[in-house]
């Protein structure tokens, strides 16, 4: 990648569980809780500070109520939190791009 600037990878994306998250939270409207735990196979603790940490940089947004009398939480992906995603993969893949174009065309050891 000699003479062009290194992609624009989201350091707060770039965690595996954040990524993850944010990337299921793409397909859908919103989703509960639990549900993104499970998806992700982590704890109620990791997942609420993953969710947390997301909000603070306004990639999600929080809802809570109650479903009967049992409360729930429900995490929904904002526009922000997209276009990050988007610009992170769009970097992911350019790396990927630039690092087979630049196999391609590197001679074969003798």
């Amino acid at each position: 990648m000699t003479g062009t600037p290194p992609p624009s990878l989201d350091r707060e994306l770039h965690h595996p569980t954040r990524l993850a998250l944010v990337a299921y939270l793409s397909s859908c409207t919103e989703t509960e809780f639990g549900v993104l735990r499970d998806y992700c196979g982590i704890s109620d603790s990791v997942t609420s500070k993953t969710v947390s940490a997301l909000e603070k940089l306004g990639y999600v947004t929080v809802r809570k109520g109650y479903v009967g009398k049992r409360p729930r939480t429900w995490v929904a992906l904002t526009r922000q939190g997209l276009r990050a995603l988007e610009t992170h993969l769009a970097a992911l893949e350019e790396i990927v791009a630039t690092a087979k174009r630049a196999g391609a065309t590197a001679e074969e050891p003798t």
